[in-house]
């Protein structure tokens, strides 16, 4: 079963201007699907294949010269980047557009080889685990995003979702992990990883973690930014303008996926994650992650913040967008009031003519729902759509 990507548009309108391609993505995401998917009589070669790397790595040339100037899909180029310089040499000869297409699941030393070579060369797209549209929200319960999460495999095949999790949490620490960095103190970092979960949709203080590991600051720092290089998880960085004098400087952390939050975390049902303690940081955490794929889908770098005054009146979400900020607000609650926008409205006062007018309050309603102020309540299942008209 195939279900068809948002990124369709952007990818296609990419080949059509850039002699190469890259997709990158979390394990899992979906990313060679959707490249064969979308691509017709196109070679293919994964690195992931031992013999493949090593023909690469040996002999770049006669490894490409297979091609002969026609389109080509490589997969996994995270494992040979060496491969990089030459297939810049050849765009500088032929700058055909859609010549070379590229899949790589982590940023770290791939980025920063693309930087060094192929830099106005390349378009770089991000794809994702599935948003709530493709993931067909109207046919499923809250609970179940919560619990199946987005990532396809269990997303289109929830009986595998024990078994998916566990498989991708070993793939993960036990490959993925060894291959970006050297981590000596292997047992802490994998304490660490199932830790972090916990501190999923709050602000990220290192020394919390440090002292619960047994490790440096330093190294939790260290490990964090791995997360994200890995896809595993991500930052929502504060509002640094200084609306309310703001004193937050502290990043929130999220977890790429709920599944993987409430596998980590232990969650024992569907029902127990979304009605137990974790259920408003799932809640949110699924609603932020929205926000990240669909500026991705459209070839854009997430532009969103969270802001929180001196006198502490928060906002979950603020996104830039169509030359206005857009105040959000997440939250678990079926009976949306005006007391949930009290930071929404108080953000609006302060950026004047800067934010929108229209405060957004994200939640589990089943119609959307106007609120005085100039507000809306809207439910968490068309939140995807209003997101892409926004950031479109």
């Amino acid at each position: 079963m195939y279900v068809q990507r948002e990124l369709k548009k952007t990818f296609h309108n990419a080949l059509r201007h850039f002699p190469a391609v890259l997709i990158t993505g979390p394990r899992q995401s979906g990313k060679t699907t959707f490249l064969k998917h979308e691509t017709k009589n196109i070679s293919y070669v994964t690195f992931d294949d031992p013999l493949n790397r090593d023909f690469a790595l040996k002999d770049a040339n006669g490894f490409l010269d297979r091609f002969k100037g026609k389109p080509v899909i490589l997969d996994e180029i995270q494992y040979v980047p060496e491969l990089l310089q030459y297939i810049k040499i050849r765009i500088d000869r032929q700058r055909t557009p859609g010549l070379w297409i590229m899949t790589g699941s982590q940023q770290f030393h791939l980025m920063k080889n693309i930087s060094e070579t192929l830099a106005g060369r390349i378009a770089i797209l991000e794809l994702g685990p599935f948003n709530l549209t493709e993931g067909r929200s109207r046919e499923k319960h809250l609970e179940d995003f919560l619990w199946t999460g987005l990532f396809p495999e269990p997303a289109c095949y929830p009986e595998k979702r024990d078994l998916w999790l566990n498989a991708y949490i070993q793939t993960y620490v036990e490959r993925d992990i060894r291959q970006i960095e050297n981590i000596r103190d292997f047992r802490s970092f994998e304490m660490f990883v199932n830790l972090s979960a916990a501190f999923h949709s709050q602000e990220f203080h290192p020394a919390t973690l440090a002292r619960t590991c047994g490790v440096s600051q330093t190294a939790i720092a260290s490990w964090a930014k791995i997360l994200e290089t890995s896809y595993l998880a991500f930052m929502l960085p504060p509002f640094y303008k200084n609306f309310g004098k703001r004193v937050i400087k502290t990043s929130k952390f999220y977890v790429t996926d709920p599944s993987l939050v409430c596998f980590l975390t232990r969650q024992p049902s569907p029902e127990a994650a979304l009605r137990g303690n974790m259920g408003g940081a799932l809640f949110e955490g699924l609603m932020i992650s929205e926000v990240w794929k669909a500026f991705f889908n459209q070839g854009k770098r997430p532009s969103a913040f969270f802001w929180r005054s001196q006198g502490g009146t928060e906002v979950d979400l603020i996104i830039q967008a169509q030359g206005n900020l857009w105040p959000i607000e997440v939250k678990l609650t079926a009976t949306p009031s005006v007391h949930h926008l009290k930071g929404v409205n108080s953000f609006k006062q302060l950026a004047g003519k800067e934010a929108s007018q229209h405060g957004l309050l994200v939640c589990n309603t089943a119609q959307k729902i106007e609120l005085p102020g100039n507000n809306i309540a809207l439910p968490w299942f068309k939140f995807s759509e209003w997101l892409e008209k926004i950031i479109e």
